[in-house]
């Protein structure tokens, strides 16, 4: 919004020329995130209070379980508001990246919230039926692929040789001079295209996958795309949800990923940067740096009030809106196929979950009783059946997802 002001105006006011620089319009969306999250999330836990939007705790036998009987739950508002408004303030609001990250934003917070007031104010434990649940994740899945796959603003541009530019239209090819004097030739494309970590020339086009049916199969290549932007969103969206259980466990590790995926988009958004690492550049990806920039700030502010012990806790509102925006950012990025390592911490908690429960029905039908992989899961209630303090069993978590993400910002030159 103060973007489109200032720009309207030609930057005459003294120091509105700085709002034309994506990193400096990064920077106020984190301070103004953090503001918000610091200073209106006491207002709004407060709030829940008063309307005694406590969370019921089941007895599961856990250490210190029970003392968090009654605390405010819903806080995934304060991290909605603590995007959203710093987001429409200094993002570009024609760009498309920032409209599908704030469509997911919205999308699944309202989901979220509508499975935490059921549970809340109409006392049923249950929430919002599963089946109600994945409908919406997958109707998020279609939006985001559909518009990935066949919007014309979202493009890519890879480098081909002097002699091949020549064949083509000069509307498609961008020249890009360093300043030693190498001239590059940048070919824009639009192709259903992803990167594949640790292989060089490391560009994988997914109507390959479809490519040795027959070649008139690559004409559904958009089915495909959609199926997997689908899952990639439903898988990353329930393990966040999975991770919400110990204090700070799905935040902190949120702002991780987020922070990596911010890294990532600022290179592939840099014609420099991306020659430099010889990456995809993706044009305009990096506006999605001040959506993120106010993300973490969301994230970490949330993280005052939602460390050890709790004073709010994000509830299905923030912890499906986080899960899904970071499956998103990781698509338009085209770093999906990295989420087994960034996301690495989500992963492992849905499949100790899976695992679980696969094992315990296959072992009752096999031995007459149902046995056991781990003491509980998810993956962090194992821990602490162990004996292991919350806040210790967070803070390993926390440093195995830097150690994810350290690896996945190594993937940009280790290929």
């Amino acid at each position: 919004m103060l973007y489109h002001l200032f720009k309207a105006i030609g930057y005459s006011l003294p120091g509105t020329g700085v709002f034309s620089y994506i990193t400096f319009r990064a920077g106020m969306a984190v301070f103004v995130s953090l503001l918000i999250s610091l200073w209106f999330g006491k207002g709004i836990i407060r709030l829940l209070q008063r309307r005694q939007v406590g969370e019921t705790v089941r007895d599961l036998g856990l250490e210190g379980q029970l003392s968090k009987q009654g605390t405010p739950t819903m806080g995934g508002l304060i991290i909605l508001a603590a995007i959203l408004i710093p987001t429409l303030l200094f993002a570009r609001l024609d760009n498309i990246y920032i409209i599908l990250l704030l469509v997911a934003t919205v999308w699944l917070g309202t989901i979220g919230f509508i499975d935490d007031y059921i549970k809340v104010f109409k006392k049923d434990k249950r929430g919002l039926a599963g089946k109600f649940k994945v409908i919406g994740q997958v109707g998020i899945g279609l939006i985001v692929g559909l518009t990935v796959y066949f919007h014309p603003g979202i493009r890519t541009k890879v480098e081909v040789p002097e002699v091949l530019a020549q064949q083509f239209d000069e509307r498609e090819i961008t020249t890009f001079t360093e300043d030693n004097g190498q001239v590059h030739y940048l070919l824009d494309r639009k192709s259903p295209n992803t990167t594949i970590p640790f292989v060089k020339g490391n560009e994988f086009n997914y109507s390959s996958l479809l490519g040795w049916i027959s070649h008139e199969a690559r004409e559904y290549t958009w089915l495909l795309y959609v199926a997997i932007v689908i899952f990639i969103i439903t898988a990353v969206s329930n393990g966040a949800n999975m991770t919400d259980g110990l204090d700070g466990l799905a935040t902190g590790t949120s702002a991780i990923m987020v922070l990596t995926l911010g890294i990532l988009a600022y290179l592939s958004g840099n014609i420099i940067f991306s020659q430099y690492l010889d990456i995809m550049y993706i044009p305009g990806s990096g506006e999605m740096v001040v959506f993120i920039g106010a993300m973490a700030g969301a994230c970490i502010g949330f993280l005052w009030y939602n460390a050890y012990p709790a004073q709010v806790f994000m509830g299905d509102t923030g912890s499906l809106a986080l899960g899904g925006i970071i499956a998103t950012l990781a698509i338009l990025v085209r770093k999906e196929l990295l989420i087994p390592v960034l996301c690495g911490v989500f992963l492992v908690e849905n499949l100790s979950v899976m695992l679980q429960v696969g094992w315990f029905k296959y072992t009752k039908r096999k031995y007459g009783e149902g046995r056991r992989i781990f003491r509980m899961s998810p993956l962090h209630h194992h821990y602490q059946k162990l004996g292991i303090h919350e806040s210790k069993i967070v803070s390993r978590f926390w440093i195995a997802g830097i150690m994810l993400a350290v690896l996945s910002i190594v993937t940009l030159k280790l290929r």
